[in-house]
């Protein structure tokens, strides 16, 4: 969410990041909405200041007097009570059109309206050329018996299970992740996978992607990424510089209903209902270079354990039609998946800014005793099952067995392979 006084301020810039964005919402109407709360608050403490005066001038007048004071002080009072409602009406419907309002995208982001319009960056290591029939990582589970057929009888479509070796090498993904991040100065955070709306609210999935949530009751939704329950846990907080930075390597199981994905990635491990995420989470001092320092940390964190993953890949950054709207610049990592021909996506970085702290209250005291909303910043470890795919296609062997990275070896009591048995 941005600050009201910086639409004000700035209503070109926010035009601007409506438009790139590809944002349905009309900026006159919020301006509108905030001069109407603007002009009945101003009323609305008017009268407060009245009654204040009324009832000290009650307080120190003859008997002859106080009665009537006291009559004016009510007279005003009712009319609060006529107001007041009403206030606090306009200033929801002001709050939910805010909520609408995109970030300003960096300047340096590759404006279009869709992906069509990204950039790559670079490239890592060479895309495999193989010398026999390569299989796809649907046929390598299918042949090793590391997957359940009849999973769809229990769960439906787009479900998955995993047998054996292949099991076991998604849960030594999600603690090599870890690992490395407590290495970095990250604290692991296990977290629910059920969450309030107004979580979601505070990372920006809601209102705008409220259909790709699973809703339970008790306003209770499942959380599509660990980001949701990370960026909503200092709520209401405010925090002492000595907290910050903020280093969170969440742990959770994910879900997504992927509405908008119909007859995509039906088949395999490519986009699934339920998931496993390791997400790295930032909050830090609400400086421009101190964010951007953290948005290459988190970046490099990501690529080290690609690299170590021996995984070819590319960085993409995503253009403003892609990057989402509170964000201010998305990177994306997309490692190569050989039965597709293409790279795929398995980690995004996001910068936000003051964005999410302002929807979900997140702040700390300064130096100077000011209270100041945070800067967020989140990306990536690793999200299973999906890499499994690369992993499996990627280091394929012509007899059917996977060669593991020697990263994941000592996970896996030291075997050099899957399938060898």
């Amino acid at each position: 969410m941005l600050d009201m006084d910086f639409i004000v301020q700035n209503p070109d810039a926010v035009r601007r990041a409506i438009d790139v964005k590809n944002v349905d919402l009309d900026l006159d109407t919020v301006l509108g909405k905030h001069g109407d709360v603007k002009a009945l608050l101003a009323e609305v403490e008017e009268l407060r200041h009245e009654r204040n005066v009324l009832s000290k001038q009650a307080g120190k007048a003859d008997p002859s007097e106080r009665e009537k004071l006291i009559e004016q002080s009510r007279q005003v009072g009712t009319k609060l009570k006529e107001m007041e409602p009403s206030l606090r009406e306009r200033q929801d419907e002001l709050r939910e059109l805010l909520l609408l309002v995109p970030n300003i995208p960096g300047d340096d982001e590759p404006v279009g309206p869709d992906e069509e319009s990204n950039v790559e960056l670079r490239t890592w290591s060479e895309k495999p050329e193989f010398s026999f029939k390569a299989r796809d990582h649907v046929e390598l589970m299918e042949l090793h018996g590391w997957t359940v057929p009849t999973i769809g009888n229990l769960a439906g479509s787009r479900s998955y299970a995993l047998r054996g070796e292949l099991a076991l090498l998604e849960m030594s993904l999600w603690r090599f992740a870890l690992d490395y991040l407590v290495k970095q100065g990250f604290t692991p955070v296990a977290l629910p996978s059920l969450a309030r709306q107004a979580a979601f609210i505070g990372t920006g999935h809601f209102p705008g992607s409220r259909e790709e949530a699973y809703q339970l009751e008790d306003d209770l939704f499942l959380s599509g990424t660990s980001e949701v329950g990370l960026n909503y846990l200092r709520s209401g907080e405010v925090l002492a510089p000595s907290d910050l930075p903020v280093q969170d390597a969440g742990f959770s199981s994910c879900f997504r209903r992927e509405a908008g994905a119909a007859g995509k990635d039906v088949r395999g491990l490519l986009r699934v209902h339920q998931f496993y995420k390791v997400e790295q989470y930032v909050c830090c001092v609400p400086d421009e270079e101190e964010s951007d320092r953290w948005f290459k940390a988190l970046l490099a964190n990501a690529e080290e354990l690609v690299q170590a993953l021996e995984l070819p890949y590319r960085v993409v950054r995503l253009s403003t039609g892609e990057m989402g709207a509170g964000k201010v610049r998305t990177w994306d990592i997309e490692c190569w998946l050989p039965s597709a021909g293409e790279y795929r996506e398995t980690h995004s970085v996001a910068e936000f800014y003051d964005w999410q702290a302002r929807r979900a209250d997140l702040r700390y005291r300064d130096e100077d005793g000011k209270v100041r909303y945070l800067y967020t910043l989140n990306n990536t470890a690793i999200a299973t099952p999906r890499i499994l795919a690369q992993l499996l296609e990627v280091h394929q062997q012509e007899d059917g067995t996977v060669r593991l990275p020697a990263a994941l070896q000592p996970y896996l009591g030291g075997i050099e392979a899957l399938g060898a048995s």
